[in-house]
């Protein structure tokens, strides 16, 4: 598939658009406390760093977003164990502090459902990795949601993310997408996204009865829901790979 990549900063008139793509994300992903504070503000404060794809027509098929952060300010230096809600946190008090970024972190990369299967998210990682070198950077990192995990849920993360094929690359596909562009694996977040609700947001986010204390697996989730029914609440704390890659 031919696309155009632009970024929001050269095209503030297809934001509309980007937002308004189809996306195939669980709902339950899309309520993260800290995403929703942090995620619409990306293109509104740094737009630079939102790219869109458009095919032949104009249609907008994937976007990718990340935030400048400075990894080697004060108490950090390494990756977070929070991964993506932390970076996110991290880059708005590095931007409204005036804190100088040092590293790039990938923060989302989607693809419209009906354009799936045609390379894309290597596209918009390269198209990623360009413009954080454009911009001056040397590093991009990735808290990772590695793809196909979602069908093993109770297999540990520390050890899912470090299966290789026979060729040595990763088994997962979007980890092995990275891998492909040069990145390694740096380290685990087993605490990137968390997500705590009511039961009756978790049954209607996923159509299951909630009414049980214990593990329940969701479709789209990397491992079990933790379900208090006594309490009647649901949290989720979803682990991410962070990844590194070189410019």
């Amino acid at each position: 598939m031919n696309v155009q990549v632009s970024s929001i900063a050269e095209r503030p008139d297809r934001l509309r658009a980007v937002f308004e793509m189809a996306d195939t994300w669980p709902e339950f992903v899309t309520n993260d406390p800290v995403g929703g504070a942090c995620y619409g503000r990306i293109p509104a404060e740094l737009p630079e760093y939102v790219l869109f794809a458009e095919d032949q027509h104009g249609e907008i098929v994937a976007h990718a977003f990340s935030v400048p952060f400075a990894l080697d300010a004060d108490g950090r230096g390494a990756l977070p164990a929070r991964g993506w809600d932390e970076v996110l946190l991290w880059a708005f008090a590095d931007l409204r502090r005036g804190t100088r970024p040092d590293t790039v972190s990938a923060i989302s990369v989607t693809i419209a459902p009906h354009a799936q299967g045609h390379g894309l998210p290597a596209v918009m990682l390269a198209a990623m990795r360009d413009n954080a070198r454009a911009h001056g950077f040397r590093e991009v990192v990735a808290p990772v949601r590695p793809s196909a995990k979602h069908r093993e849920p109770r297999t540990p993360i520390t050890e899912y993310a470090h299966r290789v094929r026979p060729d040595g690359l990763p088994e997962d596909p979007w980890l092995r997408v990275h891998a492909r562009a040069g990145a390694h694996i740096d380290s685990i977040a087993p605490a990137s996204m968390t997500v705590g609700a009511p039961l009756a947001d978790w049954r209607r986010w996923t159509g299951l009865p909630f009414d049980t204390t214990g593990d329940v697996e969701v479709p789209g989730a990397l491992v079990p829901v933790r379900c208090e029914a006594e309490r009647g609440y649901g949290v989720y704390v979803e682990p991410n790979v962070w990844m590194r890659h070189a410019l």
